[in-house]
């Protein structure tokens, strides 16, 4: 795809290879790390960290399948295109569709997240929709300011983390009382599935690495190794926080909380760093939002490219080399969804569209010849399957709230392709 002078219709190659890991941690260890314990431990009780390891399992079976497909196909769009190119078109199309609308929902409940930590009661939703408008302009002033201010955001979420952890630590008097509740998981093998697809919301976020592959220099061998140096580190921290939470709250206790490592904190006898960790969770909020705000205007872009969506939102910045008109329409929507409805409570449904996003992934990964192969195949096999179980084991409520959406996705493009194929 060429660029006409004046008229760019590509994006810039700027990142680096760590550019792209903190985008792929500000994505990661986000607000998912501050909330997405409680309901694992709810469904699971100490269980959530067989859950866990679950997760992370699945996540980098989905990970070296993203990478190996990004090496081919370094271009924006993540598993749209690949679903595209490997699949056919209406692969590509569930994956983009399911990947925009979920995500869209995604952005507004993070930002009301955000305002939840750092706005007085009654401000949350005009502070939730200056979030939106800040890191939408910060976006749209081109991709280098976008790695700039997540380095700066996780860096401010891991050194809040790192303290909360050795707070814990230090002051978990009652580990013992809490060690002897752990000899079984509470909600059996379901609940343990169950937890397993919560908190692989928390890990979704390595996606952002191959969708913006467009903006990364050598993608070859940049995309597939952010991916995974990202994904190590995030686990690594995920299992540290799993732990102390549990010694400090045990299962019980931390599926009680709605700010888990608030609560951590304060009954390990650190009230003081309460509000510390308050900075620290809206931090991650925000490194989350801006990431999605990036990641669902490159999809955009792709799906706009092919017609999936309206052309315009293909439009690209003649100077910031950014989709402009995409992250225009995606602020704007954005911010009517947090003026008007709260949908914080759609971890659920987002981890549906997520797994069926590298369901799709995984089998177009699968269908690569031995020449583009850079992982084993049976890891593609068990990302895929793991896909599969994680979703059957969701709340049925996110089930149907995720086939409801598909279906909308499938009728849309169906009455739009009817149109313009109508003889005129």
């Amino acid at each position: 795809m060429a660029d006409s002078p004046g008229h760019p219709t590509t994006l810039a190659r700027r990142l680096g290879t760590s550019d792209a890991v903190v985008i792929g941690l500000g994505s990661m260890i986000g607000a998912g790390v501050f909330a997405a314990f409680a309901p694992a431990a709810k469904a699971a009780g100490s269980g959530l960290l067989i859950g866990l390891a679950l997760a992370a399992v699945v996540a980098y079976c989905n990970g070296t399948s993203s990478a190996q497909l990004a090496a081919v196909y370094p271009t924006s769009g993540g598993t749209y295109i690949y679903g595209r190119e490997r699949l056919g078109d209406w692969w590509g199309f569930l994956a983009g569709w399911g990947f925009v609308v979920g995500k869209t929902a995604s952005c507004a409940a993070i930002a009301l997240t955000f305002a939840e930590y750092a706005a007085p009661e009654g401000w949350q939703r005009p502070v939730a929709l200056a979030a939106v408008i800040g890191l939408a302009a910060v976006n749209y002033r081109g991709v280098t300011r976008t790695a700039r201010l997540t380095r700066v955001l996780v860096t401010i979420v891991l050194a809040v983390l790192a303290l909360a952890v050795a707070l814990n630590v230090a002051g978990g008097a009652d580990t013992g009382s809490h060690l002897s509740r752990w000899a079984g998981p509470s909600g059996g093998w379901y609940g343990i599935l169950q937890s397993g697809g919560l908190l692989f919301f928390a890990f979704a976020g390595y996606a952002r690495i191959a969708t913006m592959g467009e903006e990364v220099r050598d993608p070859r061998r940049t995309i597939p190794r952010a991916i995974v140096l990202a994904l190590a580190i995030t686990m690594a921290v995920y299992l540290t926080v799993a732990l102390s939470l549990l010694l400090v709250l045990g299962p019980d206790r931390l599926a009680q909380s709605a700010a888990p490592l608030a609560t951590a904190v304060q009954a390990a006898g650190w009230s003081w760093a309460s509000p510390i960790v308050r900075i620290g969770a809206a931090a991650a909020a925000l490194g989350s939002l801006l990431a999605l705000i990036a990641g669902v205007g490159r999809t955009s872009l792709a799906m706009a490219r092919e017609r999936d969506l309206p052309g315009w939102l293909a439009a690209v910045h003649p100077r910031f080399r950014v989709p402009h008109h995409a992250e225009i329409a995606l602020a704007a929507a954005v911010g009517v969804l947090v003026l008007v409805t709260d949908l914080r409570n759609v971890i659920g449904f987002s981890s549906f569209g997520v797994l069926t996003y590298y369901l799709i992934a995984n089998i177009s990964a699968l269908t690569q010849p031995p020449e583009q192969r850079r992982f084993p195949r049976p890891l593609q096999l068990l990302g895929a399957l793991g896909c599969v179980i994680l979703v059957a084991a969701l709340p049925i409520t996110a089930v149907l709230a995720g086939l409801a959406v598909f279906a909308v996705g499938l009728l849309y493009r169906g009455l739009r392709l009817a149109l313009t194929a109508r003889p005129t």
